[in-house]
């Protein structure tokens, strides 16, 4: 089907994407359910990650990937996966393990494990030779609160181990790190995460709706948003274009700057 154009709206750049990636959670879907979600929203996701420690028990994983191949969506391993693996020193089999089943990005967190940040490092500058790789940063523990300070520091660690993109804590509750327990933005850990990278180098988890408007108001359409529930993803990108009330106004800003541009 030929999909209209008559809106004005604003442009979204083709994959493979370097701003504005729609990052999936995965939390154990059928490959019947892979397939409806891709055949719905293919051409809006860019990265798909197979939660927590769902990829090492989904009996339909080697059919899973290769449906998201054919899409051209990288797949990624959940980093709590790789932090028991770390936690059981089996951090290198977990790579091995990735690599032969066919995923393309592994995710590098320490919001679980007690893992030092020298090791965090250590694993990242490994794993970035074989995979791209995706840190976090963040615990997973609402009593646990890092400092702007320290989120600014991380975030520029990992990236300078060899991460390709941080992820900004939020869990799939969107309740604890980059929010309070009423789900609302920390502005200031927001600020603090993109001092330590640019913002086509940070991903928010966003799993909320509210949360995902207030990032596009504030960032546009081309703002990294993570841990995005499958049936979202053909949503958020109406989000992402102003074809909701929560965000009409950025295709009304898109409009009017462009008819400035003609004027």
């Amino acid at each position: 089907m030929i999909l209209p154009t008559f809106l004005t709206l604003p442009e979204r750049q083709a994959k493979p994407r370097t701003a504005g990636l729609t990052h999936l959670l995965d939390k154990g879907a059928s490959a019947a359910a892979t397939e409806s979600v891709l055949a719905a929203a293919a051409a809006h996701i860019d990265i798909w990650k197979f939660g927590w420690g769902t990829a090492y028990v989904d009996t339909n994983l080697a059919t899973k990937l290769a449906l998201l191949a054919e899409a051209d969506i990288r797949a990624c391993i959940g980093g709590t996966l790789m932090e028991i693996a770390w936690a059981q020193d089996k951090a290198d089999e977990c790579l091995d393990w990735a690599a032969e089943a066919g995923f393309s990005c592994v995710e590098i967190s320490r919001g679980v494990a007690p893992m030092p940040l020298e090791d965090k490092h250590e694993l990242i500058a490994r794993a970035s030779a074989r995979f791209l790789v995706l840190s976090e940063v963040g615990s997973k523990d609402p009593h646990e609160d890092l400092s702007p300070q320290d989120w600014t520091c991380e975030v520029e660690e990992d990236l300078a181990a060899g991460a390709s993109w941080v992820i900004t804590e939020g869990r799939e509750s969107g309740t604890v790190g980059l929010f309070r327990a009423d789900g609302s933005v920390r502005e200031d850990i927001v600020a603090a995460a993109l001092r330590g990278g640019s913002l086509d180098r940070v991903l928010f988890e966003t799993p909320r709706k509210d949360q995902q408007a207030w990032f596009i108001r504030e960032f546009g359409p081309d703002v990294n948003l993570a841990n995005i529930a499958l049936d979202d993803a053909l949503a958020l990108e109406t989000l992402r274009l102003g074809l909701r009330a929560d965000t009409c106004d950025v295709s009304t800003r898109h409009m009017n700057s462009m008819r400035q541009m003609n004027a």
